[in-house]
């Protein structure tokens, strides 16, 4: 199942083989497919979420492979991660933290940066040459920086991590990141095959899904501007709620962004709606949607 550009001699990273040569058969129910295919590039504006996209993730595999946690981040070639969607089965809490910290601090020490380079060095050595999967395993000693394998590792009793990686369009990778806990145990034989029997269907998936995400991103931050013009009085900070408010988040998962306590965001909350002049989150979305002339007529 394995093949790698590099060497037999190092077992950390590998390139998928293509489809038709793989021989593992997917033991998956069609609905768990199709749930997750169902949560693709939905717009949070219309109830959609990227976190359900990763616990959906975490849904399928997890039925095949005991997994604890699931994150996915997409780089824009080198530089710092976006991120995407997180899954977590009820452990620490502190995934949103976690992966903050990562895309913040600790992304360039991870290996998977290695494979990255490997792969842009594949490509460039041959230009007829499509992007491939690549899976790259990283346990807490493989991680030297002390604070990073603390925050990422120890502190979630992580016992190892697999990560999806696939260059995308515009110079952009996509990384899904699946993590055993340490009651799990490493990723064995077995459950490596699984996941590599997937990994097509999930990378594809999570392209899509970042393409509509991407999209809606640029859309929000056209509607937030538009929103700061009509509506002076917002400060940085309103615009932020609006923000989080835009991307389906609700009060708890607003505070873990903002870094406050659920009853300080239910505050922030509050007071943007009043400035705003609606009574909650589905009069805001109506009034973010007006169309450009309908804005221009309250003037």
């Amino acid at each position: 199942m394995i093949a790698s550009t590099t060497s037999f001699a190092d077992p950390s990273h590998w390139m998928l083989l293509p489809a038709a040569a793989q021989t593992a058969v997917l033991p998956v129910a069609l609905a768990d497919v199709t749930a997750m295919l169902e949560k693709v590039g939905r717009s949070s504006l219309s109830g959609g979420s990227s976190d359900a996209v990763a616990e959906q993730i975490l849904h399928l595999l997890g039925r095949q492979v005991p997994l604890a946690q699931c994150t996915i981040f997409s780089f824009q070639g080198m530089a710092r991660p976006r991120v995407v969607g997180m899954g977590d089965r009820a452990r620490t809490g502190a995934l949103p933290m976690i992966s903050q910290d990562y895309s913040e601090r600790f992304y360039r020490l991870d290996g998977s940066q290695r494979i990255m380079k490997t792969e842009l060095a594949r490509l460039a050595k041959d230009p007829h040459a499509k992007p491939r999967v690549w899976l790259h395993r990283q346990a807490p000693e493989d991680v030297r920086h002390p604070e990073y394998r603390h925050v990422c590792y120890t502190q979630p009793h992580i016992a190892e991590r697999l990560s999806l990686l696939m260059l995308q369009e515009n110079a952009r990778w996509l990384s899904v990141n699946l993590y055993r806990g340490e009651e799990h145990g490493r990723f064995d034989a077995a459950a490596i095959a699984q996941i590599e029997a997937f990994a097509p269907l999930v990378m594809q998936a999570m392209r899509l899904h970042d393409a509509g995400q991407t999209l809606q991103d640029d859309l929000v931050g056209l509607v937030l501007a538009r929103l700061q013009r009509r509506f002076e009085q917002l400060t940085p900070r309103d615009l932020d709620v609006v923000r989080a408010l835009a991307q389906g988040l609700d009060a708890e998962a607003l505070a873990q962004r903002l870094g406050i306590t659920v009853s300080s965001a239910r505050t922030y909350v509050k007071r943007v709606c009043a400035k705003l002049g609606v009574q909650g989150q589905r009069e805001l979305f109506a009034l973010l949607m007006e169309p450009a002339d309908a804005v221009n007529s309250h003037f």
